[in-house]
């Protein structure tokens, strides 16, 4: 005979049995840029193809799967300051993110393709601009 002990210590060891299953299931659907992979390159999904440094912060540009990123960072965070990020694929229009923000503009992305394209980031009044890259 089993005592209501032993049946109690069974179902909770298949809850949490399942629990952690359904967490896994719910990890995997979420697929590669999501979850750590995600935390590890910023608020872009993708690998880092290029750092814009200029005198007040710096654009990180982001590609991945013919989508490119952009966000703008303050080298210092703090008080509420003009910025500005801007992506345009070559025979679109820009994709801009501008206001006054403590630490970061963006992130913007677009759908470029293989086309080439234009990155312009600022911070109070100082920053970036290429000309097409990554073509």
């Amino acid at each position: 005979m089993s005592s209501g002990r032993g049946r109690g210590r069974i179902r909770r060891r298949l809850t949490l049995g399942a629990a952690g299953l359904a967490a896994s299931l719910l990890l995997a659907l979420a697929g590669p840029g999501v979850g750590a992979a995600h935390a590890l390159a910023g608020p872009c999904v993708g690998h880092k193809v290029r750092t814009l440094p200029f005198s007040t912060g710096k654009v990180e540009v982001f590609k991945t799967r013919g989508y490119v990123c952009a966000v703008t960072t303050a080298k210092r965070a703090g008080a509420r300051k003009a910025m500005s990020v801007s992506v345009q694929a070559r025979g679109s229009r820009p994709v801009r993110d501008k206001g006054r923000y403590t630490r970061r503009a963006g992130p913007v992305t677009v759908h470029a393709g293989h086309r080439c394209v234009r990155v312009t980031g600022s911070v109070s009044g100082r920053g970036v601009s290429t000309g097409w890259i990554l073509c």
